[in-house]
């Protein structure tokens, strides 16, 4: 991202829609290139969107304790309002952007209800995710994750690109979300210039150690180590137990990726581990 992007301050709404303009310019750029493994950069971008969605609602679970609720939760568990919302985000970035996608994120809501938000946004493209946003908090002011889901799969719609990039949410302030008109368009702007730059960052973080992964993939001898590889490919955390390998083995499998610095260990405990890239 050039540094005349992320250290201008800008202060007129025309100054800030030609930074975020050339920061999402940039990231659409990075987002094209066939290195980036996509689908995990969208899954961890989607847990950092959660937690804020999670910190909006006035509650402390972080990302640690997000993933516990997604990828420790056992057969007819339910993952509490911040799991919930963290399923959320994720589900409506795995799949290509539609109706039937995001009703399956947000399913309380009417598919009819997701369409007619969806077209209450035109314009550019950050004015048309603006102008989702403010229609959704209108006429259903607690639904701040409805919101910031539909605002991004504007964003998407309006981009070309196949799927939701979740960028909205971890770069607004709560305050944000009561705006209105232009200071919310202003808001969404700026918002936009910051996680533009992260996901920038996060993507050439992730080019290298998926890199890294794939070469070392012919290595592993594991029954099953190619499906698993693809599966630390495209997911942010993954327990053990998710993998396509007995149980025991599977521990192992982690195990022998660690020491190669193929993944890394997210929770620092000694059972109930979670790994990725």
């Amino acid at each position: 991202m050039p540094a005349w992007v992320t250290t201008a301050r800008a202060e007129i709404l025309e100054d800030v829609v030609f930074l975020s303009g050339a920061a999402l310019n940039h990231l659409h750029l990075v987002l094209g290139r066939d290195e980036v493994p996509q689908a995990l950069l969208r899954d961890r971008l989607a847990l950092r969107a959660a937690e804020a969605c999670v910190a909006f609602s006035g509650r402390s679970e972080r990302a640690g304790e997000l993933r516990d609720a997604v990828h420790l939760l056992r057969l007819g568990d339910l993952p509490g309002p911040a799991g919930e919302t963290c399923l959320a985000c994720r589900r409506a970035a795995e799949r290509p952007v539609s109706i039937k996608a995001l009703g399956r994120a947000l399913p309380t809501i009417d598919p009819g209800q997701i369409a007619a938000w969806l077209d209450a946004g035109s314009g550019a493209p950050v004015t048309r995710a603006a102008m989702v946003l403010e229609a959704v908090l209108r006429e259903a002011p607690r639904a701040d994750v409805a919101g910031l889901i539909l605002a991004d799969a504007a964003l998407a719609q309006a981009f070309g690109w196949s799927h939701l990039v979740p960028l909205l949410a971890p770069a607004l302030k709560r305050a944000d979300l009561r705006k209105q008109g232009d200071e919310l368009r202003m808001a969404c702007h700026r918002a936009l210039i910051s996680s533009s730059f992260e996901a920038v960052r996060q993507a050439a973080g992730l080019v290298r150690r998926a890199a890294h992964l794939k070469a070392i993939a012919p290595k592993l001898r594991a029954k099953g180590a190619g499906d698993a590889v693809e599966m630390f490919l495209t997911r942010d955390a993954v327990a053990p137990s998710a993998l396509p390998l007995p149980d025991r083995a599977a521990r192992r499998f982690c195990d022998r990726l660690v020491d190669l610095g193929a993944v890394r260990e997210l929770t620092g405990r000694d059972t109930f581990r979670l790994y990725g890239v």
